[in-house]
């Protein structure tokens, strides 16, 4: 987390100047969590290589080559899958963090980008191919993304007010006297029995 992401959370810059300064640049979780399957897996490969020499000791010399050729194909198998498998967690990770404050759901977005396009640098961050295909997404489905409130005028709504008289009288008129006493008005004798306004 930087400073900057600090600062949208709430913080003053001087809060945020002093986080960063008493914790440092900040691991993000997702290349935590990254690690820590980098560490299970490896782990879990100790483990099956364990297994197999345990196997090792039970073959008898005359079996052994046809056992060390299996073992090194399925080693090999093992290398290749661990080697995708941790490419595209590094992928997915890189994506994310990329894609962390401009849009409502990191995962969502995440699917709908082609991994096989992107490129990362040695620092494991996206190099190329994630730039295009995000505004792509931008223009066919923006309402995933979140909106740069300082890219867009006020939006003001309501009605107009009238041009008022400053002096507190109406400047419309409006065709009857209030002002007459009721002995003044008009009387309208109604037959009785009949509605006066039909």
């Amino acid at each position: 987390m930087n400073k900057e992401q600090l600062i949208a959370l709430g913080l003053s810059e001087e809060q945020a100047d002093k986080v960063v300064a008493g914790f440092g640049q900040m691991i993000p979780k997702s290349r935590l969590d990254e690690k820590i399957q980098e560490v299970k897996d490896l782990s879990d490969q100790i483990k099956d290589r364990d297994k197999q020499l345990e196997e090792l000791k039970k073959v008898d010399a005359k079996g052994l080559q046809a056992k060390i050729d299996e073992l090194q194909a399925a080693n090999e198998t093992a290398k290749t899958e661990y080697e995708a498998k941790l490419k595209e967690t590094q992928l997915s990770s890189a994506v994310k963090l990329a894609l962390a404050g401009k849009v409502h759901d990191a995962d969502l977005v995440a699917s709908l980008i082609d991994g096989k396009t992107i490129e990362l640098d040695k620092d494991g961050n996206v190099a190329k191919g994630l730039d295009e295909q995000i505004k792509t997404l931008q223009e066919s489905k923006s309402f995933l993304f979140v909106q740069d409130p300082g890219n867009q005028p006020p939006a003001f709504k309501g009605a107009k007010p009238a041009d008022g008289n400053p002096g507190g009288t109406p400047s419309v008129s409006i065709g009857v006297d209030f002002a007459k006493t009721a002995n003044e008005r008009e009387t309208v004798n109604v037959p009785e029995g009949k509605n006066p306004w039909g």
